[in-house]
């Protein structure tokens, strides 16, 4: 199986106190001690959407992470859908 068939990729929208706490910075953080790949961008309802790839195990740490995020978010949920896989090579804010 090759690395891309091995990867897996969702869609997240974060909701709460998730804007200037820190929350996307975190994320990138998490995601590259973890070898995710994808984005993270601010939404003007409030909510963080985000992007990511990568193996099974590591995409769901990830989402572990985010539904707290910083310790000074207050996350009230989340929202995850399958997404296609698009071989980002790194982890950015947008």
């Amino acid at each position: 199986m090759s690395e891309l068939q091995a990867t897996r990729a969702v869609d997240v929208r974060v909701h709460g106190e998730v804007q200037g706490v820190g929350y996307r910075f975190g994320t990138v953080r998490r995601a590259d001690e973890l070898g995710v790949t994808g984005w993270v961008r601010n939404e003007s309802d409030g909510d963080v959407t985000a992007h990511l790839e990568g193996p099974d195990h590591r995409v769901e740490s990830m989402l572990g992470w985010m539904r707290s995020g910083t310790r000074w978010a207050s996350v009230s949920g989340i929202d995850v859908e399958e997404a296609p896989v698009e071989g980002f090579d790194r982890f950015e804010v947008r």
